[in-house]
This record gives structure tokens, sequence and C-alpha cells, in this order.
């Protein structure tokens, strides 16, 4: 684990680290994607330890505490790649006395099979997770989601907002207007280029870091959730990832949960998605 990992936890998320410990319940570590910061799982948070988990809700590296300051302040998202964001969360993990559960959206999703691929998770659910190396679909509402970001090759290296329009498309497409009004408002925050790009090349270069070793015996049960109306990780994507990984010895699972988009962990409808979550790992973590 390299020195700039544990330079970036900050002294929330050790603190975190030390209340699982003492705790004695099963930790479960939420990670959040592009787009969104750690507070978008304050629900999933009460949830979880309503059943008996305590939680920890790691940001990436330098994500700023909250929306305002993070839309005052973008460049705090520029410049960090999957890499750099999976070894951070692997020296929280490392730093807990229990394995924990993962569970993950989108980019967090694709960090949270990583994580998992290094033997680091009793058990994972990947929700809407973005495509890995060997993950082939490139559907045409997934390209125009990514747009913002891929369209301008010099955004590889900055953090991009979303628009209105372009948020409505990419996430909150299955929600009426004044919801996704609402979502906007509450939890859009700027993004980092260099993520999406990594993951747009990743088949086309064997070392990119956009990869999961999807044959690790150690992994752990895994349930990838999908979105049907999901115009950024559509179906196709996620049921790729699966068939990655359906072969592995460990318990693999996929859902489609039906009228729901990408903004599905934020949304009304965000307890159907948990409990779903919860039910696979009531059933598989052991």
């Amino acid at each position: 684990m390299s020195d700039s990992a544990a330079r970036t936890i900050t002294e929330h998320e050790l603190e975190q680290c030390k209340q699982a410990n003492a705790a004695g319940r099963p930790p479960v570590v939420f990670i959040h994607g592009l787009w969104l910061l750690p507070s978008s799982w304050e629900r999933w948070v009460t949830l979880f330890e309503e059943h008996g988990y305590v939680a920890l809700t790691p940001g990436w590296p330098d994500d700023p505490e909250t929306v305002a300051e993070a839309n005052a302040h973008p460049e705090a998202f520029a410049g960090k790649s999957i890499g750099q964001v999976a070894d951070h969360f692997e020296e929280i993990i490392r730093g807990l006395d229990t394995k924990p559960v993962v569970v993950g959206h989108s980019f967090g999703g694709l960090l949270t099979q990583i994580l998992a691929g290094r033997g680091l998770a009793a058990a994972s659910v990947a929700i809407d997770p973005a495509p890995f190396r060997g993950v082939l679909p490139l559907p045409i509402s997934a390209l125009k989601s990514a747009f913002p970001v891929l369209g301008n090759p010099a955004n590889r290296n900055r953090a991009v907002p979303l628009t209105y329009d372009q948020f409505r498309f990419g996430f909150a497409n299955a929600v009426d207007e004044d919801e996704a009004r609402q979502l906007y408002e509450t939890y859009a925050v700027p993004a980092g280029g260099k993520p999406l790009f990594q993951a747009a090349a990743a088949n086309l270069n064997p070392w990119t870091e956009a990869k999961v070793d999807t044959k690790n015996p150690d992994r752990g049960p895994l349930l990838i959730i999908s979105g049907e109306k999901d115009n950024t990780v559509p179906w196709a994507v996620a049921n790729a990832s699966y068939k990655q990984q359906q072969e592995n010895p460990a318990i693999t699972e996929i859902v489609e949960l039906q009228g729901r988009g990408h903004a599905l962990t934020i949304d009304s409808g965000w307890r159907e998605v948990a409990d779903t979550a919860l039910d696979f790992l009531k059933r598989t973590a052991s």
C-alpha cells in the first residue's frame, strides 16, 4: 500500500474506523460514485445500523464535506485515478478489525468490485456499477451520459459539473420533474474526469486501473443491482459485468429493479434498493 493512500485518509475516516472496531458489530463500507458525496448514503446508514451493522461512509480523496463547498471548489475532485481511489479505500478497510460488507453505487460499484477482487470484502453489493476491462457493451445512452466529460479531452484532468438537463438524463430520468430538481439541488456535485476516461479506454489498455480480479475465490458473495431505466449504466453493461464474474466460486447474483434509473440510491425509491441489498446480505454474508 502506498504512503500516498495513507496520507489521504481524514481524521473523520480514522474516527469512523475506531468506532467500527469498538462497536462489535459487522461493518459496512458505503462507496459513492461520481457527482455525489458520502452524504448521499445518510438514509442507508440509518437503515443498515437498524439491521445490526456499523456503517462507514468514507469519501474519495479530498472530497469536500458539503455540496455547497464542493460546488464552490470543484478543483478538489480533479486528478484522482481509479487506482488511487481504490488504494484509499483499501487502506481504510485494512484499518478495520473485521472484513466489511462493501456497498457501492456507479463508480463506487466498480470500486466495490475492485476491492472485493483484492479479497477485502466479506460480501459486496455493486449498484449500477461502472464498467471494467472485459465489459464490452457501449449503449448509446451510456455514451450520451458520459459525453459531458468525454466530449472534451482536456476534461481528463479537470472536474466537471453536470447541468440540470445532463443530471436529468444521466441520473434522474425515472422520477418526475419536481423530484429530479430536488435531487439535483440536494446531491449533485462536480466530478473528476480521469476515472471516466480510464473506464472508457479500459478495453484498449492492458495495464488499465479499471480492472477487476473476477476469479479470486476470496472475493466473497457479490450482488449486482441494475435499474431497468438507467441511462448511465444500462442493463447490458451491468449484465456484462455479471457474466465476467458468474463463474467465481463465491455466490454471484444480479437483479434488475423495474422502473428505476441511475439515481436509485438517492431518490424516493431508495428503500427498495436498500432492502434488496439487505436481503442478499442476510442470505449470504457470514
